[in-house]
């Protein structure tokens, strides 16, 4: 039967183990003969390192010399067994690998109101890449060393773990995310993925993936937010394709990672979500009373309430409250005259960032 090699790490603590428990045998060793403490622990240091100061008592007695011979042999194997470790761990790395999970530990540590992506495969390495192209901040949980390896060669945060354990998500920064996307290709994991993320911070926002029709249901009541059903997405969009070509084409990606909005774009447009604080002038009015089908060039063509419930096209009568999301589309000079007129913050901004405006 095979064994497999230790790690370095590994090899150093065993190592030092056994050479304290040789030290320490050896030291009550020398004392049992009528040695002194002090003569034992320097006899023990000299004979092991050969630095041949001489005995500090004869070792004139059968059991004395056998003593001697075991801590020469043994004091000495164990010690070039446990410089051999510190060698391994020079040639393999594992001083680099190392200082890098220190570094990612505190990149960890320093992150507030950022996002856990739990799950580094095709679906959560492009979510991931979307997260560091508009500069939002997040940590990657994976329990693939290579794709937690790949992830932080790009420069992301990542971390080795089990996303369904407490501890690893405590570790990734739970208690101070602002999402939580649970992205593996397994229902029964994402469900337990946000249970557990729900228990550990009632208030975060969950996203999770879905593969079966039934998942959408279960993952809600499980305590997502949000649920993707990546082969439902997929299929409308083959069928716009075929159904309508022309319009499908038009809104097609055009090769640019900032999909809707650079669709829009295309069109001088773009979308925003706006916040609602408790001072806004809006909490409480309805829409018709905003005038957003007027002759302004911004339409709100969704409202978000707290609890995570999308009103899609509201109607003119649909009244806003503090902690709504206003999601609208328009002209930017016309979104940022809304966000002054009714004290609305931008999705990502700080109320700091529009103290100005009277937040």
């Amino acid at each position: 039967m095979a064994f497999a090699r230790p790690t370095p790490t590994r090899r150093i603590l065993i190592g030092l183990t056994v050479f304290s428990l040789i030290c320490g045998g050896a030291v009550a060793g020398y004392m049992n003969e009528g040695w002194s403490v002090e003569d034992s622990i320097y006899m023990v240091v000299i004979t092991i390192f050969g630095v041949g100061y001489g005995e500090v008592k004869p070792i004139d007695s059968t059991s004395l010399r056998i003593l001697t011979i075991a801590v020469i042999v043994f004091g000495y194997g164990t010690a070039v067994y446990v410089v051999g470790g510190f060698i391994q761990m020079l040639v393999d790395g594992e001083f680099q690998s190392l200082f890098r999970d220190r570094k990612m530990s505190q990149g960890i540590a320093n992150l507030n109101q950022h996002t856990i992506v739990c799950g580094f495969g095709r679906m959560g390495s492009i979510v991931a890449e979307e997260l560091l192209e508009q500069g939002h901040p997040f940590v990657i949980i994976d329990a693939d060393e290579a794709r937690v390896s790949e992830a932080q060669d790009e420069g992301m945060l990542a971390m080795v773990g089990n996303a369904t354990e407490e501890d690893v998500l405590l570790e990734a920064g739970l208690e101070r995310a602002a999402s939580l996307a649970t992205l593996l290709p397994d229902d029964a994991l994402n469900a337990f993925i946000c249970l557990t993320g729900r228990d550990l911070a009632p208030g975060i926002d969950i996203v999770a993936r879905g593969e079966s029709r039934t998942a959408e249901k279960k993952l809600l009541r499980c305590g997502a937010n949000h649920v993707v059903m990546a082969a439902a997405i997929s299929a409308k969009r083959a069928s716009q394709l075929i159904t309508r070509p022309s319009a499908a084409s038009l809104l097609q990606d055009s090769g640019s990672p900032d999909g809707i909005n650079d669709e829009l774009n295309l069109f001088g447009l773009q979308m925003e979500e706006l916040h609602i604080d408790s001072q806004s002038p809006l909490a409480g009015k309805s829409l018709e009373e905003i005038d957003v089908r007027g002759n302004r060039g911004f339409l709100i063509v969704a409202v978000r309430a707290p609890g995570g419930a999308v009103n899609i096209n509201p109607s003119c009568e649909t009244r806003l409250s503090a902690g709504d999301v206003v999601i609208v589309v328009g002209y930017q000079d016309d979104i940022t005259d809304l966000c002054q007129a009714g004290t609305l913050r931008r999705s990502g901004e700080s109320e700091e960032t529009v103290t100005g405006v009277g937040v």
